[in-house]
Parts: C-alpha cells; sequence; structure tokens
C-alpha cells in the first residue's frame, strides 16, 4: 500500500466519490488539504468571497442535477461557523452537501486554542453527521460513512473537522482498495402499492401531492407516467415545482397560503383523497390542518420513517424512496388499467383544467413605478422553458411561485424551508456550475440581493454567467406586510438619499455602482415597457463577457401580495385576473 498524508487520501476519495466540485476559502488550519488538492489537481475549486456564500454554493450545485454533492471548505473556528447557515439550509430541504474545515491540533482543542471551536457540537442538529476525526487512521473512514449516509435515506449535509495534525499525518492507504458504500434506500413493497391505490382509486376527486423526495431520486418521469396513466391530476410542493411541466393538462397548480395558485388552492379544497410522495406537509402548504384535512383520505410515502405521522397521522402511511414508491405503484396501476378496473377520473382532470384557465391573478399593469406582477410577465415572456429559476425568502420569491412558470425538475431551485436571506447569489454560482451553458436566472428582492451582494465578484472571476434579477422596492416587504397585523410599519424601508447616487432617486443603495465594481454588468429598468429590450441586453451581456449581469426592476414601494391564513381564506389583495390581456402569460388564457 501507499503511504500518504491523511488529506492526500482525502481528495483521492473524494474524485473516486465524484464530488469534484469545491467552493471555499484556505487557511491557515486547512491548508494542507488546500496542498493536496493542488497537487493531485483532480478538484476544480471556486474562491468564495464568505465561507456562508461557499456554503450556499454547494447547495446550488447539489440541487442543480442528479446525484451532485457540492463540497465547501473553510479553516477553523469563524469558517466552520459560518457554514452552519448553509448547513442548516441544505438539512432542512434533503441536500448532500460536504462541509470540510480545518482544526487545531488535538492536542490542543482543549486549551482555547486559537479559532478552536467545537464545530462538532454547534454542527449536529444541523447535519446527518459532524465529526472531528482525531485519528489519522480514520480519515478515510470518515470520508466513506460521509458519502454513505448523505446518500443513503432522507439526504441531507455532513460535517467533517480535520485537525491540521490530523490533516498532515501519514497513513497506509491505497485508493484502488477504496470503493463508495451502496446507499441504503427503503423500497415500497407490491402488498402497500396496492393497499395504496385502493384507497387512491376508490375517491372520487384523488390528487397526487408530489413532492421534494421526487426530485431528489430522479423520479419525475414515473410521476408523469403515473399521472397520465390514472388520468390524476397533480399538485406539487414548492420543492416538488417542476416534477410535472406546468403546461402539462394534469398540472393543478400548487397549494398553500403563499406559494400558491388560485386554481391549486381550489381544486385541493374539491378533492377527496391525496396520495403525497416524497413531501412534508409544511405548514405554508397545509395551513390549518382542520381545513387541510377535511373528510379527505391520505396515503404519506416518504422515505423518513418519522416523518409519516409528524404533521397529521394519515390513513396509510408507506415508507419508501419515492422512485422506488412509483415504479411499483406503476407496476399495480398498469396492471389494473389492462384489467379495467381503474375508474374514469376524466371529468374531474377536465375540471381542474377548466379552474387553470379561470382562477388566475392579474399581472399585467402599467404603473410607474413598477408592480412586481408586471415583472414576472415580462421574465414569463423573455425566458424559455429550459430556464432554472434560483431564489430563496420575501414577497420576490412568493410572488415569483404564484406568477412564474417552470417546466422540469431541477428548474425551481429554493431554500424553501430554512429561507436564509443572502442564499440566491451564491446558490446561483453553483447552479452555473452545475449546469453549465444552460439559462440560470436568480430572482432577489433588495434585501436578499444585498446580504451576500460581495459573491457577485466570484462570478466575475471564475466566469459564471447567470441573470440576476433584483425587485427593488427599498423595503423589507415581506416583514412590512406582516407588521399590518400589528398596526405598524417599523424599521422595514431601505430607502435614504444617497449623496453619491441621487439617479436612484431616494432607493438608497446604488445596485448598479455596487454590481460593476464587483466586475459584473448591471441595468436598470424603471417602466414595464423596457424590460424585454433589458432582459435582451442582459442576454448579450452575459454571453459577451461571461459573467453575472443584474437586471433592476425599480417597484412601487408598497405591494401587497396574496396570501391568508387558510387555503379557503387567501386575500386576494391586488386585483384577479378578469380577461385574458389581464394575464396574457398564463399557461392557460382566461376565457374571457
Amino acid at each position: 500500500m501507499a503511504k500518504m498524508r491523511s488529506v492526500d487520501a482525502a481528495v483521492l476519495i473524494l474524485e473516486k466519490e465524484g464530488a469534484t466540485e469545491i467552493f471555499g476559502l484556505p487557511g491557515a488550519a486547512i491548508n494542507p488539504f488546500y496542498s493536496a488538492m493542488k497537487d493531485h489537481g483532480g478538484l476544480r475549486h471556486t474562491l468564495a468571497r464568505h465561507v456562508e456564500g461557499a456554503s450556499h454554493a454547494a447547495d446550488g450545485y447539489s440541487r442543480a442535477a442528479d446525484g451532485n454533492i457540492g463540497v465547501c471548505t473553510g479553516t477553523s473556528g469563524p469558517a466552520g461557523t459560518d457554514m452552519i447557515t448553509g448547513l442548516y439550509a441544505a438539512w432542512a430541504d434533503s441536500v448532500p452537501i460536504l462541509c470540510i474545515t480545518g482544526q487545531a491540533p488535538v492536542a490542543k482543542l482543549h486549551k482555547e486554542d486559537f479559532q478552536a471551536v467545537d464545530i462538532e457540537t454547534i454542527a449536529k442538529p444541523v447535519t446527518k453527521l459532524a465529526m472531528t476525526v482525531k485519528e489519522p487512521g480514520q480519515v478515510p473512514g470518515a470520508f466513506q460513512k460521509a458519502f454513505y449516509l448523505m446518500r443513503s435515506g432522507r439526504p441531507g449535509p455532513v460535517l467533517l473537522d480535520l485537525p491540521i495534525d490530523v490533516q498532515m499525518a501519514e497513513i497506509e492507504f491505497d485508493i484502488d482498495a477504496y470503493e463508495p458504500l451502496v446507499p441504503n434506500k427503503p423500497a415500497a413493497t407490491r402488498k402497500q402499492a396496492e393497499k395504496a391505490l385502493d384507497i387512491l382509486l376508490a375517491g372520487k376527486k384523488p390528487l397526487i401531492v408530489a413532492g421534494g423526495g421526487i426530485i431528489n431520486a430522479g423520479a419525475s418521469a414515473q410521476l408523469v407516467e403515473l399521472a397520465e396513466l390514472l388520468n390524476i391530476p397533480v399538485i406539487p410542493t414548492l420543492m416538488g415545482w417542476g416534477a410535472i411541466p406546468d403546461n402539462h393538462p394534469l398540472m393543478a397548480g400548487m397549494v398553500g397560503l403563499q406559494t400558491s395558485h388560485r386554481y391549486g388552492n381550489a381544486t385541493f379544497l374539491e378533492s377527496d383523497t391525496v396520495i403525497g410522495i416524497g413531501n412534508r406537509w409544511a405548514n405554508r402548504h397545509t395551513g390549518g390542518l382542520d381545513t387541510y384535512r377535511g373528510d379527505r383520505k391520505f396515503i404519506h410515502v416518504d422515505i423518513e420513517p418519522t416523518q409519516i405521522g409528524r404533521v397529521f397521522a394519515p390513513d396509510l402511511g408507506i415508507v419508501s424512496d419515492a422512485g422506488a414508491a412509483l415504479d411499483v405503484l406503476l407496476e399495480a396501476a398498469r396492471e389494473r388499467k389492462a384489467a379495467g378496473s381503474v375508474t374514469d377520473y376524466g371529468t374531474w382532470a377536465n375540471d381542474c383544467q377548466a379552474r387553470k384557465g379561470a382562477l388566475q391573478r392579474k399581472t399585467h399593469f402599467d404603473n410607474v413605478p413598477m408592480k412586481p406582477q408586471r415583472v414576472y410577465e415580462e421574465m414569463n415572456a423573455a425566458f424559455g422553458e429550459d430556464t432554472t429559476y434560483v431564489s430563496t425568502i420575501g414577497l420576490s420569491q412568493i410572488a415569483g411561485a404564484q406568477m412564474l412558470h417552470v417546466f422540469g425538475p431541477r428548474r425551481w431551485i429554493n431554500a424553501g424551508q430554512a429561507g436564509p436571506l443572502g442564499w440566491t447569489g451564491p446558490a446561483a454560482l453553483g447552479v452555473v456550475r452545475g449546469k453549465p451553458g444552460q439559462t440560470v436566472v436568480a430572482l432577489s428582492g433588495d434585501y436578499d440581493f444585498q446580504f451576500m451582494i460581495e459573491e457577485l465578484a466570484v462570478g466575475a472571476q471564475f466566469n459564471l454567467p447567470y441573470i440576476h434579477v433584483v425587485v427593488n422596492n427599498s423595503y423589507l416587504g415581506l416583514i412590512r406586510q406582516s407588521q399590518r397585523g400589528f398596526k405598524m410599519d417599523y424599521h422595514v424601508s431601505l430607502a435614504f438619499e444617497n449623496i453619491n447616487s441621487p439617479e436612484t432617486n431616494g432607493y438608497g443603495v446604488d445596485h448598479l455602482k455596487v454590481a460593476e465594481g464587483l466586475g459584473c454588468k448591471a441595468i436598470r429598468v424603471e417602466r414595464p415597457e423596457d424590460m424585454q429590450a433589458a432582459f435582451a441586453e442582459a442576454k448579450r451581456l452575459m454571453d459577451e463577457h461571461q459573467v453575472p449581469v443584474v437586471v433592476e426592476a425599480i417597484l412601487e414601494k408598497v405591494t401587497n401580495i396574496s396570501m391568508g391564513t387558510e387555503l379557503d381564506n387567501v386575500n386576494e389583495i391586488e386585483d384577479i385576473a378578469e380577461y385574458a390581456t389581464d394575464a396574457p402569460t398564463a399557461i392557460l388564457a382566461l376565457q374571457d
């Protein structure tokens, strides 16, 4: 066997496991690992400007394509603590990322050494494994276990903490004798599938709720096939958006209190039987459980056993990988279809499609300053079906989810449960790494954009082109809207008179100057009729310079976006669509 440093073995393992995209920052305690990357040359490193940004970029890379695992690296102490938000975002949405931190020498861990912190304990609640590796000989096994855990069951992140003396110690290691462990994924049985179909097909108005687990499993094609075979409409969750294309006749809209469609909520409230596959019954999807559950029958399929019954007890719970469950459901459903024992749901499916063409929100406003709805209408017109959108939190994301269109899996990439401000930009950079040559469009409000704006320089330095749409109302819009219930509007305005940029007209930060100072291109748009030209110019600049291009849309300062307390109590604060011209980019034209 060959004798090498433990970090040299770690780099060989990363390459063999297929985790070759690294996002991070070097530092004294992680420099041995960096020297191994430099010597080996099989990994690509993207230098971030902030370790939290690196963790979000790794997250975006993992979400970009089936099988991806992004890696984030940083030194000891604050680098690890900076990663915690990134680990939380990945853990909350079942995304595998590997964070590798440097650490003080083993003998110094209890002596309050410089930048020595117990990152293992700090990270444990938001990881599948957090481990300070104190024996050099354990490094290969720790990495092997990390990849096994990230891929097994419900996916999630891992943190490995490597003391500097452990990194530099020599071990015996033979990469040819190393093999990745086969991940463990539970699979539904034929008997379980039959019981699920018995309940589902006994309903008169059944629905399939498609969660992010379907996208994690790479099983969107099986979902669509099952829906078509049974002619049952599909309600994707926010994390499952794109599992069935928006323009598919059986895509019945999203359901929820915020990121939902009017027709989606109306269809769900008409349903009597629901099978959820790879979903969490998240509270912003369900709203109040009394309304959501009603008299409906529920089947819940999830890869994590403790997810079954976590929010409410279903009539049938099945622990299974979403792809494995869909495979066996398809097998059983095909036999029933061939035997003529499947109910004809044509009328129900047509009713759902009719609601999709009737219950819409207005997007065509000519106001100046612009309403955000018009910006999303213009985005629908400007960007094709192959576009991947990246967003995280705020009124920008909520309204975007209500009005944009997604046409395939992994084309809506969103930090759903954690929703950390600042995630969008660095995550978009990771998505560009994971989808080279494809169209990536990020969507942020001004505050999300400002949180980690320095990461734009990463896109400029490493030629990672994408378009970043910033809807700027110089307000914390979602917080302002939630403060209405407290009869206040307190500390949520970001506006000020910028003495260096009077052209911002009191909107505060000059995003164009900042973006251009970080090596990118930027365009400001103040009138809705100028949006298409701005997007065309953004595409040209992105192609020419191969850098991120910011398109800033100046919005009216106060806009209230549709949301509510129950599925049957969503407040449509803005106008609803009455004519086809009110929502010209809707999936189905409104019947006047």
